[in-house]
């Protein structure tokens, strides 16, 4: 290694020191004075640089973002868009943070609807009663080769409790949860232990599902929403 690559290495590394202290200044400043000016503002789990100079991101609740200067004197909510990459970096950002492992979803307490050899898979977190889940299931219908784990998540008011006890102990579930929720044909009654759509509710409210449908992918990837069915195609299809 010659003596100027020595210095070039020497320099660089320097910089990235420089650029660390600053940044752990930077972030000092920001929480007191954030936190002195804004008593009410919950907990900030995390301070860092975005890719925009001068601009900083505070991550609070987890995952809502919200930017700030270097000195905590100016608090943005909003999407920060990247011009050049034609990107929304926020939305990137919390997609990242509201990632869940497919391995880390209760699947015991969902049950299957499977269409062709049920090779591809998704998992989907859904109200009885949201009109939108009703018109996302019209279009899983058309999807092949795919199993579906539908996590009944009643958090509509009562009815859907009702509806979604009667759904889970059907002796078929999947047949009772289609002829509603497509064909519109009341769930008979039934009962069984429905402890499962307690542990959704509960598992849903950790992991921020604030809206029906919800679908993951077995990327971890989260998609809100009664997406088009090309959109749940080129997810399943990134997801591989």
């Amino acid at each position: 290694m010659t003596l100027t690559t020595r210095l070039v290495r020497a320099l660089s590394l320097l910089c990235l020191l420089a650029a660390g202290t600053a940044a752990l200044a930077n972030e000092a400043v920001i929480r007191k004075n954030l936190a002195e000016r804004l008593p009410n503002l919950p907990k900030i789990d995390e301070v860092s640089p975005t890719p925009m100079k001068g601009l900083f991101e505070v991550r609070i609740n987890q995952s809502d973002i919200l930017y700030t200067d270097a000195e905590g004197n100016f608090l943005i909510q909003g999407a920060l868009i990247d011009t050049k990459a034609r990107a929304n970096l926020t939305e990137q950002r919390i997609d990242k943070l509201t990632a869940i492992a497919f391995s880390d979803l209760p699947l015991k307490d969902a049950f299957t609807v499977v269409r062709g050899n049920g090779k591809r898979k998704l998992a989907v977190f859904e109200d009885p009663n949201c009109s939108f889940c009703k018109r996302f299931e019209r279009d899983l219908t058309k999807l092949n080769d795919v199993t579906v784990y539908v996590f009944l998540y009643p958090i509509l008011g009562q009815d859907s409790v009702t509806k979604s006890q009667n759904i889970w102990c059907a002796k078929n579930k999947a047949k009772v949860w289609e002829d509603w929720m497509l064909r519109n044909v009341t769930p008979p009654t039934a009962s069984c232990d429905t402890a499962a759509l307690e542990r959704n509710v509960a598992f849903g409210q950790k992991h921020r599902i604030t809206g029906t449908p919800t679908t993951f992918f077995v990327d971890g990837s989260r998609v809100p929403g009664a997406v088009p069915l090309d959109k749940i195609e080129e997810a399943l299809a990134n997801a591989k």
